[in-house]
């Protein structure tokens, strides 16, 4: 009889859904992050996307989610229990997640984060650095055996951008969209040169501070909602996942079933 599993990743700005048939991915969402839904609210939800897509919820076996936001993670534990009959597996403090953690406190680093780093390091076999992109901008750094070494955290483009729009009287909110050119000719273009532009520029910079002081090569592999518009200026960035850290979850699944 086949797993079927429910992963779920809540971020801060987004909450990533998928369904997996042993290790095929049958369908993922992406839904914007509100604080404040309800339980019922969450499984409702999941429940019309789950008929949208034609998959029967008595069918799901297994659940695992990753959750940077306190307020919906029991929401969403609820939710799956309530609605699906699963119990899902929290990544957490505590979880085996079978990568040992170099940073100074284990406990800070955020599930997002390992379990990117789970499903990198277990397609690259090697090091590798993942650069994902969403409210942060976090760039994780995994060694050769596997480990968890480190990283880089940086505010992300829609907040960058946003920031700049909220402290100046004048300046209009904008697309982020590729430009003609860098040298903007109105307000418009100006500001999104110097946003994507000035990101791809940063990205590119701290991916080659961190390649110089790593002791190995590294792949770069990007992942989250802009991932694929700095990929295809970056110089560095040589493969993009948008769904990287669901297939973390599956991997992190299928490990505590062996066990």
């Amino acid at each position: 009889m086949p797993t079927m599993l429910l992963a779920i990743d809540v971020g801060n700005t987004h909450i990533v859904v998928g369904v997996y048939r042993d290790e095929t991915l049958l369908q993922s969402w992406r839904l914007m992050t509100d604080q404040k839904r309800t339980t019922d609210e969450i499984g409702m939800l999941l429940l019309q996307l789950f008929t949208t897509a034609e998959i029967d919820p008595k069918e799901i076996t297994e659940g695992i989610a990753a959750s940077v936001v306190p307020p919906l993670s029991f929401a969403v534990e609820r939710a799956a229990k309530r609605y699906f009959d699963v119990d899902l597996v929290m990544v957490g403090p505590g979880i085996r997640t079978g990568m040992p953690i170099l940073y100074d406190n284990p406990k800070e680093v955020g599930a997002d984060r390992i379990v990117n780093s789970v499903a990198a390091y277990e397609r690259v076999k090697g090091g590798v650095i993942v650069v994902d992109f969403g409210t942060a901008t976090t760039f994780d750094c995994i060694t050769p055996a596997g480990e968890y070494l480190g990283g880089a955290i940086v505010p992300g483009i829609q907040v960058s951008l946003e920031a700049l729009i909220m402290r100046t009287a004048k300046l209009p909110r904008v697309e982020i969209a590729w430009p003609e050119r860098v040298v903007g000719r109105n307000t418009v273009q100006s500001i999104q040169a110097g946003t994507l532009h000035g990101y791809v520029a940063l990205v590119d910079g701290l991916l080659e501070k961190i390649r110089e002081e790593l002791a190995f090569d590294a792949r770069v592999i990007a992942t989250g909602g802009l991932a694929r518009t700095i990929a295809s200026r970056s110089r560095h960035i040589e493969e993009v996942d948008p769904l990287l850290t669901l297939e973390g979850l599956r991997i992190l699944s299928a490990r505590a079933r062996k066990r």
